[in-house]
């Protein structure tokens, strides 16, 4: 009982660390694609330095490093969509569209894996844009940042339908599969970079002053440690407790982003509304999964 418990509160610590993930967004002054650059650089340095330590860093074959990178480089673009998202709106209305990867994963699944469609995750699955229409009836300066985060959403969906097929076809560990993902995007990215620096010469690409101590603490604290404290608690959980678990990392970022910036003077009732409609979307949801499993057993 007490290690359940322990294992709980690592899993919380994991979530709560997740969710200062997007006030880093305000708080650096970087352009989404150089600031993922770095904090991809800086995860997998730690990252491996970590694995090192443990003897669990080891190499695997080549077309397993080719799948596993191309996961790495949808993860990457899911990083970039998510704070250009914050840095065009805020971070209260960036994490409230990435809420609703449910529903992009409502059709991805189907085309990506050739399932049946179903039917009524697809129906549960309207509520989520219902509460995405009410956001977008906010100030018009937002709705940029609202596509953004619409676009992250999708892109995290379609980036974690493939990891899981893709972890099932290689057999590696998540560690390890976490590593080579955060290499591929690395090198995805530094390929971008001169493109970037082309359509946006006026863009900094290297920190300045406090970027340096925050991109340091987002790719090692707030990106390597939530993960790995993520599965320490999957030995211990079951994959649905650690998934409803993370369905608080919004609320977080919403409550930080409100303290720290002051971000609830900026959203009015529609956000609520909006927000509202998305959260019941992901508990009704759930709750059809569980239907689901226990009609099953």
């Amino acid at each position: 009982m007490r290690e359940k418990t322990f294992t709980l509160m690592i899993l919380h610590i994991a979530v709560f660390l997740a969710g200062w993930t997007g006030i880093f967004g305000r708080l650096i002054s970087l352009g989404g694609l150089p600031l993922v650059w770095y904090r991809m650089i800086t995860s997998v340095i730690v990252l491996a330095a970590i694995l090192g330590c443990m003897r669990k860093l080891h190499r695997t074959g080549w077309k397993a490093v080719m799948k596993i990178g191309g996961c790495g480089i949808l993860l990457a673009l899911h990083w970039v969509a998510f704070f250009a998202s914050i840095q065009a709106s805020n971070v209260s209305i960036g994490v409230a569209c990435v809420a609703t990867s449910c529903f992009f994963t409502t059709l991805f699944d189907p085309i990506v894996n050739r399932r049946r469609v179903q039917w009524k995750n697809i129906l549960l699955s309207f509520i989520a844009i219902a509460g995405i229409l009410f956001i977008f009836s906010i100030d018009v300066r937002f709705r940029l940042g609202i596509a953004l985060g619409l676009l992250c959403a999708a892109l995290y969906s379609l980036f974690s339908i493939l990891n899981i097929n893709v972890a099932n076809e290689t057999k590696e560990d998540s560690a390890t599969m976490l590593m080579y993902e955060l290499g591929g995007g690395v090198l995805f990215l530094t390929l971008c970079i001169p493109v970037f620096r082309a359509i946006y010469p006026t863009e900094a690409v290297v920190p300045v002053g406090n970027d340096l101590l925050s991109l340091l603490l987002l790719g090692s604290v707030f990106t390597v440690i939530p993960f790995l404290f993520q599965l320490q608690a999957l030995r211990k959980l079951s994959a649905f407790t650690v998934n409803m678990a993370y369905n608080l990392e919004p609320l977080y970022s919403i409550a930080i982003a409100a303290i720290l910036f002051g971000e609830l003077q900026e959203v009015g009732f529609s956000f609520w509304v909006g927000i509202c409609l998305i959260v019941l979307s992901v508990i009704l949801q759930t709750y059809s999964v569980i239907f689901r499993e226990r009609k099953a057993s």
